[in-house]
């Protein structure tokens, strides 16, 4: 395994990250192909024993049980300071005003069984809250001890450099990461809120790197409960499936010829573009083994260009417009 810090910050990662929306009680009716806490302690030490280091769940995800899950797992395999855990903020009550962030990062703490958070990101922008007071009160949050870095997660451009602006203007801290949804399908982050990033030294975790599994076998559908209940992904891609699915031939072609998996390929094309860790939803065990192979995987500027030269402009997927909230 190979480790990064992570943008400006003293904090150490591993190269792929555990996505933990995997993990969780089905009956939160979130998801129904989420891992019960034996299923969601045996993914966490496999990859530990792969040297991944880098969790990363959220308040929200399946009622909490995400965190609740993956804090015994932790406990139970490692001691605290060795691993990195992520959570988020947002998608709750109160979203990212000053009541909120505290109470929610309180609440995270106690599900997670820990006295601090390594990365708390923002799951979105709030249009509702003014950007001084979400900053100030995430700072708060870092300056208290419970929280280390912060990092946002998918927004406009425009909106992650204004609350940047606004706590380097006023002496807070600044965001460190960035979890955007970017990935061979998907690539609409690269016009303005990815040269942002580079600009500013953030690091890039991006979600659904393998665009829900679609980059990771031939067929655009698997015969699996997430591929058939995920609801969430079929809204993401299934609409540019027609102009898509040429992409994912040529990640195919790519794979073959270079005698690695299509999940390699697809990893290999984010290292390729500066990405630092990109998370990985694992349900299996082999498919962290398959992911770290990654890591082993070059690519050449002609093997980037053609995975890249049948690319069409998308619909915005992850940012949240304002007539939404």
């Amino acid at each position: 395994m190979e480790y990064i810090k992570l943008g400006k910050s003293d904090i150490e990662v591993s190269r792929l990250c555990v996505g933990c929306m995997s993990f969780g009680d089905p009956a939160s009716k979130m998801h129904a192909w989420t891992l019960n806490p034996l299923e969601s302690e045996a993914i966490v030490r496999h990859a530990l024993d792969l040297g991944i280091t880098f969790f990363d769940t959220a308040n929200c995800y399946s009622a909490g049980t995400s965190e609740e899950y993956l804090g015994k797992a932790i406990r139970n395999n490692i001691a605290r300071d060795k691993v990195v855990i992520a959570t988020k903020v947002y998608f709750n009550e109160g979203k990212l005003s000053k009541d909120a962030i505290p109470a929610e990062v309180e609440g995270s703490l106690k599900r997670l069984g820990t006295d601090y958070i390594d990365l708390l990101i923002i799951h979105r922008f709030d249009y509702g809250t003014p950007i001084e007071e979400t900053m100030e009160a995430l700072h708060k949050m870092v300056q208290s001890g419970k929280v280390r870095a912060i990092g946002a997660s998918a927004m406009y451009g425009y909106q992650f450099m204004n609350m940047q602006h606004a706590a380097e203007k006023n002496g807070w801290t600044q965001f460190v990461s960035m979890q955007n949804h970017y990935n061979l399908l998907y690539r609409e982050d690269e016009r303005e809120l990815i040269p942002i990033c580079r600009e500013q030294d953030v690091a890039r975790t991006p979600y659904s790197p393998l665009a829900a599994g679609r980059l990771s076998r031939p067929t655009w559908s698997a015969d699996t409960l997430r591929s058939k209940t995920d609801v969430t992904a079929k809204g993401k891609y299934d609409k540019t499936q027609e102009s898509d699915m040429e992409i994912v031939k040529r990640v195919s072609r790519t794979a073959e010829k270079k005698g690695a998996t299509m999940t390699q390929i697809a990893l290999a094309w984010q290292y390729a573009k500066g990405v630092a860790a990109p998370v990985i939803g694992a349900t299996k065990a082999e498919y962290l083994d398959d992911a770290a192979g990654s890591l082993e995987v070059a690519l050449t500027q002609e093997e980037i260009a053609f995975l890249e030269e049948a690319y069409v402009p998308h619909a915005v997927v992850g940012a949240v417009a304002e007539s939404h909230t």
